[in-house]
């Protein structure tokens, strides 16, 4: 069982780390959307109309959809001065529950209500009202529910590692080294 458990929990690893890289991927049109702005803005006095929804929009994807990844790296902010003092076994305890009843419930709530609000946005055709541009609001909400499908893929992997830490007082590896 210890074994399936592994290979489940290297299988969803490396998933979170293969989309984290691909996200990655979306700073690169970030930085040129941010170059192209500033050389039209200062160089040539004229500034676009598209670059600052554009900005926030993959801004904010990015943001969205590496927190699985941030989570799978352990970037995200823990009590760890707690942590330290607890048994394995005692940490695994407390993650475990803290999944079950907070994390998935959190998540599903939030996947629910993006997904509702990305399929009204779709169906009214809603557009921004930042700019003159005016650019489609659909695809920039449907960031929010697959980042909840990304964080409860993750959110898997990690309760698997903390109910076995729960239960046998050891461990699974954690983290990049898994994910390759």
């Amino acid at each position: 069982m210890a074994q399936l458990g592994t290979r489940v929990v290297r299988a969803l690893d490396r998933f979170t780390a293969r989309a984290g890289a691909a996200v990655a991927w979306l700073n690169v049109p970030l930085a040129g959307v941010v170059a192209i702005e500033v050389m039209a803005r200062h160089a040539f006095d004229a500034p676009t109309v598209w670059a600052f929804d554009l900005t926030y929009m993959l801004y904010a994807a990015i943001f969205m959809l590496g927190a699985a990844c941030a989570l799978l790296r352990g970037a995200h902010v823990r009590t760890d001065f707690f942590l330290e003092r607890w048994s394995v076994r005692t940490r695994g305890i407390i993650d475990t529950l803290a999944y079950v009843l907070f994390f998935f419930p959190a998540l599903a709530v939030l996947l629910a209500v993006g997904a509702g609000e990305s399929w009204y946005a779709f169906g009214i055709a809603e557009v921004s009202e930042q700019t003159p541009w005016r650019p489609v609001l659909w695809p920039f909400k449907l960031m929010v529910p697959l980042a909840c499908l990304l964080l409860i893929v993750q959110g898997v992997s990690e309760t698997i590692k903390s109910a076995h830490a729960a239960l046998t007082g050891v461990e699974l590896e954690r983290g990049e080294r898994n994910a390759a």
